[in-house]
């Protein structure tokens, strides 16, 4: 992954690690890190200024093809081509909840605006 000025297309930042296709990434709430997930079964958090790997959240069985944060920024949630959804606590990497029952791909999830769903 790379982080982009928009303004004059310089490349900031290389975010290297995942071992596989790119599927999203996001910057949290705050703009300080940036959340990616792979087709190598994970997602993984950077620090936005030195592209370093913060977080790995490891768990699914199959690509991982979404994750966000939640508002405040202290949890994630991963979609997968497993069909599951993981929550995540962002400061441990502990994963807090898996939601289960899909019978297809998912492709996105999201947070409700109080990170209560």
């Amino acid at each position: 992954a790379k982080i982009w000025r928009v303004e004059s297309g310089e490349c900031l930042q290389t975010l290297k690690g995942h071992s596989m296709v790119l599927n999203s990434a996001v910057f949290s709430p705050d703009g300080a890190t940036v959340l990616t997930a792979s087709a190598d079964n994970m997602a993984k958090i950077w620090c936005a200024q030195s592209g370093e790997c913060m977080q790995t959240f490891k768990g699914h069985r199959w690509d991982v093809v979404s994750a966000v944060f939640s508002p405040d920024g202290t949890l994630v949630i991963t979609t997968s081509e497993d069909r599951t959804a993981k929550i995540w606590r962002v400061e441990s990497g502990e994963c807090l909840q898996t939601l289960k029952g899909h019978s297809m791909v998912l492709n996105s999830a999201v947070f409700s605006p109080d990170g209560a769903t």
